[in-house]
């Protein structure tokens, strides 16, 4: 999830030492896209190694002070071999304000560079007895695994293998000790790349292809590395590679104790440095994570509205009530969205096989990109795709700072048990949450149901990297897991727009009189609601366009395969110990941070949410029962209050306010 790079520069290289800050700018810029918390550097000599890590963005941290004197005082003092390692850190858990919890880790006269999240962490640490846990981010773990190795007689390629191979998840390791003249990397999914040199004095590593690409071009490596194959470390491998040769020498992950690699001694002299004069101002309270399923005082305002909701009139057929957009009931009661729902013709698995038949890969070399979110839908994707059609698939997530920690232990977990590499592009998350608050903090002095979307505005560019992905890895398929039962028109509907007759093959289609209409309403809000001109603006247009304009070559799995939600239930509990929400029993939505509060805003202000429009699609295509569909919006349509808390943590508003806020909102139906 985070990006990791590295140049490691034999004693024989012809590689200017004065080129080293250049390069080194490059592989953390480069890799910023993978994670913009926080970043760090390692630069490794004779002498020692030398850390420093800032939690701020890479782009801003090669400007500071510290950085450039460290880098310079290392060109000056220091001769080949040598290594620079780096990190580009997307905060998973640890916090960045935190210096020990950024990367890279330093525990055990060890360093390491991680990428990934390893869900079996808690377990790990009860199986380290006497071992002391002095940080939060879960990296910790691994290095104190491999010090309980050594300390029980291991050399350390056996205890970096033996620690490595208990990890759950999808992890990628580097690693360089203060007493070993070498490099360790480990991958369990394969996001890790490595090339040498053509006359194999120099060799260089990160978590993507593309970066490594980009980063052997510039001027300083370019002659050095023309005509160098970027290798794929593949899932499950793990090598050392010693600073005297750069040989890749293979270490075993299944029988660690038989791996035979000797590790020449670094120089007596070398000891670890870490550079942080900021570690006060780094740390702050801790806040708990865990906040009560229960939010007594607003139980008996909620009870008001469940009962006001429940007198509703409904669909006779679906649950849709009165307060819904455009709806119309016949003589029997049934709505127009019934009269007009055509039952979706899913092609089956045969009319999927055939499509990704001419993309399959008949030599293991990725073939397809799949977006994944961390949702149950998209998780069930990756494993279709991958088990069942046999592709080779590369994951792909957009995180633009809402993607819950359940989401990503779940991505982890599905990309690490399936061998997949995963992609994670980052945005500024720091710059969307803000952008997100002063969306949120402008609805709240005017509520109004059309600009809620505002406050995902920020995640609707994931389109816009799809396709730069594919085009980046030269992959000819994307395959999207977006469920169409999923469908919310009522959103649009809160415009103004009637889409009750819009065709139901089309994703994320307006009409061009739609679009306009659209952008007038926004148009109009803005002006009688000044507080929305601010720096979210941009943020919104980009949605906007990535939503309805851009082009979006994509085919969407569940278009071929009938949901089944048992069977999805099924496959990623059991098979892949998929996590669930602590505050529902439902397992829809539980990765999306945002979707609890904005189901709260519409359930309170307009009688139904998400829940009810799935559950109605559900009744349709007669997946479920209309009695069943009652009794599931009864349920899921209570507030999850522990997310939404979570929520306006981590979003920067202030909870209770903003409950009081939408509580007082108009309604769309008779409340006394």
């Amino acid at each position: 999830m985070c990006g990791i790079f590295g140049l490691i520069v034999r004693h024989d290289s012809n590689f200017r030492l004065d080129a080293t800050r250049s390069v080194l700018d490059q592989l953390l810029i480069r890799s910023e896209t993978r994670g913009k918390d926080a970043c760090g550097v390692a630069l490794v000599d004779d002498t020692g190694i030398d850390v420093l890590k800032r939690p701020i963005r890479a782009k801003d941290a090669v400007r500071t002070t510290d950085y450039q004197q460290l880098v310079a005082s290392f060109v000056q003092r220091a001769h080949a071999p040598l290594m620079v390692m780096g990190h580009a850190r997307m905060v998973t858990n640890g916090d960045s304000a935190c210096h020990s919890n950024n990367q890279p880790v330093i525990k055990h006269e060890m360093v390491c560079l991680h990428n990934g999240i390893i869900v079996n962490d808690a377990a790990l640490w009860q199986t380290l007895s006497g071992a002391e846990r002095q940080f939060e981010v879960d990296t910790e773990v691994f290095l104190s695994l491999i010090q309980q190795q050594r300390e029980q007689g291991a050399d350390l390629p056996r205890a970096f293998a033996a620690a490595f191979s208990q990890l759950e998840g999808a992890n990628t390791m580097a690693l360089v000790a203060a007493k070993a003249n070498a490099l360790l990397l480990a991958t369990s999914n394969g996001s890790l790349y490595v090339a040498h040199s053509r006359n194999q004095s120099e060799s260089i590593f990160g978590s993507e292809a593309y970066i490594l690409r980009q980063v052997m071009r510039h001027p300083a490596v370019a002659a050095l590395f023309e005509g160098s194959v970027i290798r794929q470390v593949k899932p499950g491998e793990a090598f050392a590679i010693s600073f005297d040769d750069l040989a890749l020498k293979p270490l075993s992950l299944d029988t660690p104790q038989t791996n035979a690699v000797r590790l020449a001694a670094a120089p007596e002299q070398r000891t670890i440095r870490d550079h942080d004069k900021y570690e006060a101002a780094f740390k702050r309270p801790k806040v708990a994570s865990g906040f009560s399923n229960v939010y007594g005082a607003n139980d008996a305002f909620v009870q008001r509205v469940h009962d006001a909701v429940a007198h509703l009139r409904r669909c006779s057929r679906c649950l849709l009530p009165e307060s819904f957009p455009f709806i119309r009931f016949d003589a029997d009661g049934v709505c127009n969205y019934c009269h007009n729902y055509k039952p979706y013709p899913f092609r089956g698995h045969d009319a999927l096989d055939k499509l990704v038949t001419p993309f399959r890969s008949k030599n293991g070399t990725q073939d397809c990109l799949v977006p994944v979110s961390g949702g149950r839908d998209s998780s069930y994707g990756l494993h279709y795709i991958k088990n069942v059609l046999g592709m080779n698939p590369v994951a792909y997530t957009y995180d633009w700072g809402l993607v819950t920690d359940l989401a990503r232990r779940n991505i982890s977990r599905m990309c690490g048990k399936l061998a997949v590499e995963h992609i994670l592009i980052s945005a500024n998350i720091r710059h969307k949450r803000e952008n997100v608050r002063k969306n949120v903090e402008a609805w709240l002095r005017k509520p109004e149901l059309g600009t809620v979307p505002l406050f995902m505005a920020g995640d609707k560019q994931f389109f816009y990297y799809a396709n730069m992905l594919k085009q980046e890895m030269n992959l000819g398929l994307v395959l999207f897991s977006m469920n169409p039962l999923e469908r919310t028109d009522f959103k649009v509907g809160f415009t103004g727009i009637d889409e009750t007759n819009r065709k139901q093959d089309k994703h994320y289609a307006l009409s061009l009189a739609d679009r306009a209409q659209m952008l007038g309403y926004y148009g109009k809000q803005f002006v009688t609601n000044p507080a929305y001109l601010n720096s979210s603006l941009l943020d919104s247009f980009g949605a906007f366009i990535s939503y309805y304009m851009i082009k979006k070559d994509y085919e969407t799995l569940y278009e071929y395969l009938r949901w089944d939600e048992r069977e999805i239930e099924r496959t990623l509990i059991d098979e892949y110990d998929w996590e669930t929400a602590t505050d529902t029993d439902s397992t829809w939505r539980i990765g999306d941070g945002t979707a609890a509060f904005y189901n709260y805003i519409y359930y309170v202000m307009a009688g139904f949410s998400e829940n009810d429009t799935f559950h109605s699609n559900q009744i349709r295509e007669g997946m479920i029962t209309r009695e069943e569909g009652l009794r599931r919006i009864e349920q899921n349509n209570q507030p999850r209050y522990e997310t939404i808390r979570w929520y306006a943590h981590i979003i920067g508003f202030d909870f209770e306010q903003a409950i009081a806020a939408i509580n007082r909102a108009p309604k769309r139906y008779p409340f006394g």
